[in-house]
């Protein structure tokens, strides 16, 4: 619902607009407001009625100060509204920059960017321009608050109430009164800012947060690997469900393929059985045990994963292969990179493994996947999860990961999400969906005996003119 830019300017740009504040601002409104009480029980002691006087104007200058706050406090909710949407557009733009440039799109972008600034800009203007004039108008309230003490202390010397001395006191302390008023303007000006930014820091703050885990049931020991879908419903918005009743047991040391079209919920059931999302109804069960009565970590500790979306850290190839798996030995690392064929490219780098992977280092996109893939072969945990693990290998790599693959699913229990069906006719079961349900299941034999869904897609691939 919100892109990586506009989160990343809440917590950049809004915390550190609040961290000035509270640093220099705050400081100075607490003094500011010592100095002013203190001031005003003086003049208090000293002489009620021209202490009314002075304090008069200054209620004026609150009253009007406050109306401009209230109309000025709309422009500084824009201006970090309209900057968080352009650091989001500079983040998208940064990050897409090659399809940009590949699609000419550079001018467009530009475009854009421009008018964000401009929104930005504006927002900006109005803002200080409005704010500005809290502060000429407390200069505006002490000068008429000097007029008022010496009309009032005229009226009193003549009547012989005071004596002149006073009327030069009054004139001292009216300037320390006055004095902390202009501080106090020019710390609103920096609080509208400050006050804007907290409600997209609170907003985020207030964003619905994962079920709070309440583990009665430890990790199962020794991880059998059974699994059973008991009618699972979920949908990132509940009006819209994704899975609508799926119901399946997986028997330990099984490999299940799950296949069918874009959108159908595949990607969807592996992030439930991950716990990267909680069910609306239904149960999982691992081993017999409900995954909402384990934690999170001992869920995700029995399970290895393979995305299509690659990621990398910056660190050596050896680190990145044995991520999390810290007693990992140089010799079993070296033997994942020789499974998957990776050797041979970590033969040409300088340091072999113990090169440092950076944003210069050169990794195609399937080299990644592999690096990804030799990380689950290291850390062999009992189950295991590959989402199209092998969509950016050419084929003679495929050819060598699928040998890799069997040795790797062999006697664990395996979920493998394709879209090239070559990669999953092995598979001891495959479930084929659509739309959120379960259409067909069988083996890769039985499913195109059946001459149903998993037929069509599987000639779709390699047979498109039947």
């Amino acid at each position: 619902r919100s892109s990586t830019g506009d989160l990343l300017s809440r917590l950049t740009n809004d915390i550190d607009t609040i961290g000035q504040t509270m640093q220099n601002s705050l400081i100075g409104l607490v003094s500011s407001s010592v100095l002013f009480f203190g001031t005003f029980f003086v003049m208090v002691f000293t002489e009620w009625r021209m202490a009314l006087a002075a304090v008069g104007a200054s209620v004026l200058g609150f009253v009007l100060m406050s109306v401009i706050m209230g109309r000025s406090q709309k422009y500084f909710r824009g201006r970090q509204r309209w900057l968080g949407k352009l650091n989001g557009h500079v983040e998208e733009t940064y990050t897409g920059h090659l399809v940009v440039k590949a699609f000419n799109g550079v001018g467009r972008e530009r475009a854009e960017f421009d008018r964000l600034n401009d929104e930005v800009a504006e927002a900006e203007w109005r803002s200080q321009f409005v704010s500005g004039l809290m502060q000429p108008l407390m200069m505006f309230m002490g000068n008429l608050g000097y007029v008022a003490v010496c009309v009032v202390g005229a009226v009193l010397v003549l009547d012989g109430t005071i004596t002149f001395g006073v009327i030069v006191a009054f004139m001292l302390y009216i300037r320390l009164f006055t004095q902390p008023l202009m501080q106090l303007a020019q710390a609103a000006t920096n609080l509208q800012s400050t006050a804007a930014a907290s409600e997209r820091v609170f907003e985020y703050l207030d964003a619905e947060e994962l079920p709070a885990e309440t583990p009665t049931a430890a990790r199962p020991a020794p991880v059998r690997g059974s699994v059973e879908f008991d009618h699972v419903r979920f949908g990132y918005d509940p009006d819209r469900p994704v899975i609508n009743d799926f119901t399946e047991s997986v028997a330990p040391g099984e490999t299940i393929a799950i296949v069918g079209p874009t959108g159908a919920g595949k990607t969807t059931l592996v992030n439930l059985l991950m716990r990267f999302y909680e069910v609306d109804a239904g149960q999982i069960r691992i081993d017999g045990v409900p995954i909402t009565e384990m934690s999170r970590a001992d869920v995700r500790s029995m399970f290895d994963m393979v995305l299509q979306d690659t990621w990398l850290f910056e660190g050596t190839l050896a680190e990145n292969i044995a991520f999390n798996t810290p007693g990992a030995t140089r010799d079993r690392i070296e033997k994942a990179c020789r499974d998957i064929g990776l050797d041979h490219y970590v033969n040409t780098l300088p340091e072999g493994l113990d090169t440092v992977l950076t944003d210069s280092t050169t990794l195609s996109a399937g080299q990644r996947q592999l690096l990804t893939i030799a990380r689950s072969i290291v850390h062999n945990a009992p189950m295991l999860i590959l989402d199209e693990a092998t969509s950016s290998v050419d084929t003679r790599t495929e050819i060598l990961v699928q040998q890799a693959m069997a040795d790797l699913t062999e006697g664990r229990t395996a979920f493998v999400i394709a879209h090239r069906l070559s990669t999953i006719r092995d598979a001891d079961r495959i479930l084929v969906m659509d739309h959120g349900d379960i259409v067909e299941s069988g083996s890769h034999a039985e499913l195109l005996a059946a001459d149903g869904f998993y037929a069509t897609l599987y000639r779709s691939q390699f047979d498109p003119v039947a």
